[in-house]
C-alpha cells in the first residue's frame, strides 16, 4: 500500500507495473484483494508482465521459457482475476497486458465454457467473461503479427490495443513493420501508436 502511496502521490507515476504471479500466486487470488481494493479507488492503470512460473520451467528441452511459459502466464493472471470476480468486484482498474494477452485470446472459448459450467463462477461474472476481456488492454510487445493478433482482434477492437515494442528483444522498427504489415488503417495504427495510450495517460497530450 506504501508503495502505490509513494508512487502514485509523491512519484507522481501514471500507473503501477505488476507481474502476472508472485510465488505461484496469481492476481485474483484473495491475498491481493487490499492492493485491488486500492488500486480501484485511485482508478489506476496497471501494467502486467509476465513471469516464468516455477510450475513450468525447462519442461521441453530447445524450447526455451520464454517461448511459451511467459504467454501462458499472462493467460493463468487473467484467468485468474476473471472466475475470481476480482474484475467485478474492482471495474475502475484499467488493466494493460503485455504481449497481446499472451495465450489468452486462444483460450477464450475454453474460458467461457468453464464459467458457464459453474454457478458459483457465473454469479461473480454477471455480464460474462467476454464484456470484462474487452474492457482490458492489451499491448504488440512482441505480438505484431498475424497468428497472435487475428486471434485478439476477434475478441477486442482497436481501441483497446496500445503500441509496445518489448525492446531490447525486438526492435520498434521490426514492430512497426509488423503491425503495417497486418494491413490496419493509418487511423488504426494511429489509435494504437498513440491515441489509446493518451485515452489511458491523459496528461501526456500536453
Amino acid at each position: 500500500m506504501l508503495e502505490i502511496e509513494y508512487s502514485l502521490d509523491v512519484l507522481k507515476a501514471d500507473g503501477i507495473c505488476m507481474m502476472t504471479s508472485y510465488g505461484g500466486k496469481y492476481l485474483g487470488d484473495p491475498s491481493f484483494q487490499p492492493i485491488m481494493a486500492e488500486l480501484h479507488r485511485r482508478k489506476a492503470v496497471v501494467f502486467t508482465h509476465p513471469v516464468r512460473a516455477n510450475c513450468c520451467r525447462n519442461l521441453v528441452p530447445d524450447v526455451g521459457d520464454n517461448t511459451i511459459e511467459l504467454a501462458t502466464d499472462t493467460a493463468r493472471t487473467i484467468a485468474s482475476l476473471l472466475v475470481s470476480g476480482t474484475v467485478t468486484r474492482f471495474p475502475e482498474i484499467r488493466f494493460i497486458f503485455s504481449h497481446g494477452g499472451g495465450t489468452l485470446p486462444s483460450l477464450t472459448g475454453r474460458i467461457v465454457a468453464q464459467v458457464s459450467a459453474s454457478a458459483e463462477v457465473k454469479q461473480r461474472l454477471p455480464n460474462g467473461p467476454i464484456a470484462e476481456l474487452r474492457k482490458m488492454f492489451y499491448d504488440t510487445a512482441n505480438a505484431s503479427n498475424p497468428w497472435a493478433l487475428a486471434p485478439l482482434l476477434k475478441l477486442v477492437s482497436t481501441s483497446q490495443i496500445l503500441y509496445g515494442s518489448d525492446f531490447p528483444f525486438r526492435s520498434p522498427e521490426e514492430n512497426l513493420k509488423g503491425l503495417r504489415e497486418i494491413g490496419f488503417s493509418a487511423s488504426e495504427l494511429l489509435a494504437i501508436d498513440r491515441e489509446n495510450a493518451l485515452r489511458l495517460l491523459p496528461r501526456l497530450k500536453a
